[in-house]
């Protein structure tokens, strides 16, 4: 996701009258990558206890003890500051600036939220939607209405994506000591109407890019398409919340983000 969304961010904001530079969308995916992999070891450093309680993560190199973490914390450590040098270095300060906050909201924020509030969803969710933003101004843009616009769509896709995934592996969070939205919701009304509305959002916000001229108007029709069939399988997660209308729901999500990158590529003006 880090570089399908980094890329699409890069290449919707590179200015047309100037000869695409493929280099520089290397070094701005590439330094990119580099910060979201050194996150990821910290995410699972700080957690290594908690994994082990879970069967999905139980068997990742820290829990399952094939790497230590003392090696774990060197190589977090050399990925991340890798990554933001990289990016300070062959692409520009802003973009540096921005995987550094990205960073710092990750393993500052949002891990340690993880197990006071239920809220860490929120946070990580824009930790999750600064890579679009890290592209935008990779290709010399600057924090303006286009690195908004795809900072909220990564924002408002990631809720309905991770609520539907807290919904169904809820268990696995309580085992781990994690609060989530789902924990303390039992009969899944409020992870469901949290849902749809972020699944709402994402209608009107297929309606913002024209007119922020971030794409053409025909992307109306398949950006809200596209949203409207997330709310319809939201809506189905309200009405009965189920593992296999949560689970519906997430594949929904996977589905609809490369549809919508593709088209607000295409659409671009």
């Amino acid at each position: 996701m880090v570089v399908v969304t980094t890329g699409a961010g890069f290449i919707s904001g590179w200015p047309d009258e100037t000869p695409f530079h493929f280099a520089l969308l290397f070094h701005t995916v590439f330094g990119t990558i580099l910060s979201a992999f050194g996150a990821a070891v910290f995410n699972q450093l700080m957690e290594i206890q908690a994994d082990k309680k879970m069967k999905r993560t139980a068997d990742r190199p820290l829990p399952a003890g094939r790497i230590p973490p003392a090696g774990a914390f060197v190589i977090g450590w050399v990925l991340s500051a890798f990554g933001v040098v990289h990016l300070g270095v062959k692409v520009n300060t802003w973009a540096a600036v921005i995987a550094g906050l990205t960073l710092v909201v990750y393993i500052f924020i949002y891990t340690p939220l993880k197990r006071r509030s239920s809220w860490n969803t929120i946070v990580g969710a824009v930790a999750g939607a600064l890579p679009p933003v890290i592209g935008w101004v990779g290709a010399g843009r600057g924090l303006d209405a286009g690195a908004l616009w795809w900072f909220a769509l990564l924002f408002f896709w990631q809720l309905p994506h991770f609520f539907a995934i807290n919904w169904i592996y809820r268990e696995e969070y309580q085992k781990g000591g994690f609060i989530m939205l789902a924990n303390q919701d039992d009969d899944g009304s409020k992870t469901s109407r949290w849902a749809l509305i972020f699944a709402v959002s994402l209608v009107l916000l297929a309606f913002v890019a024209p007119v922020a001229e971030i794409t053409r108007w025909w992307f109306v029709f398949p950006g809200a398409l596209a949203a409207g069939w997330l709310v319809m399988l939201s809506l189905k997660f309200v009405k009965t919340p189920e593992r296999s209308t949560g689970r519906r729901l997430f594949f929904g999500t996977l589905i609809y983000l490369p549809i919508v990158l593709v088209a607000a590529l295409l659409a671009k003006p």
